[in-house]
């Protein structure tokens, strides 16, 4: 009998993100630059755009290309968990990146912020800052400042959408 080849090939995970973007090379040296990805492949089309590269950044694989012309744009919303959160904020604004929520403790125990890369993708930058179990996250929620955290952070990312809805109305406007 055939012995089974695993499911997940060694170095991936269940779930590998595709990040499509106009400006693939750009944005790949911004990963690297910014986050410290490693780019472990890429192949490039004939016409010098990129048809399929990947990244580790951290213990994930990103899989990145060039969108097509006439291709509608597919932002990415990325989780990435960090070890310094703020200092990883600052660094992507100071690349260009736009603020969409500021780093922010919520009740179980990580601390988020939220940026928009000008590809149009928004990354969640997470630092887990204490290890909270259930019954303490649950008890924090009766906290007047987590709860008003949790809304900010939830606030923060409605005015991000509602800004793009609106953005993406205009645009379709005659």
């Amino acid at each position: 009998m055939e012995e089974r080849l695993p499911i997940i090939p060694d170095g991936y995970t269940t779930v590998t993100p595709w990040i499509i973007v106009r400006g693939a090379a750009d944005f790949l040296d911004f990963v690297k630059t910014v986050l410290g990805g490693v780019e472990t492949g890429r192949v490039s089309n004939e016409d010098g755009t990129i048809g399929h590269a990947e990244m580790r950044i951290g213990d994930a694989v990103v899989m990145v290309f060039d969108s097509s012309e006439g291709w509608p744009n597919t932002p990415a919303y990325l989780r990435l968990y960090v070890e310094d959160g703020q200092a990883t904020y600052d660094r992507m604004l100071e690349a260009g990146c736009e603020p969409v929520t500021e780093p922010t403790l919520l009740a179980w125990g990580d601390k988020v912020g939220r940026v928009a890369d000008r590809w149009g993708n928004v990354w969640w930058l997470q630092e887990q800052v204490e290890q909270v179990d259930e019954e303490e996250a649950i008890r924090r929620w009766t906290e007047p400042s987590y709860r008003e955290a949790m809304a900010y952070v939830q606030d923060s990312l409605k005015d991000e959408m509602a800004r793009r809805g609106q953005k993406l109305m205009k645009s379709e406007q005659p």
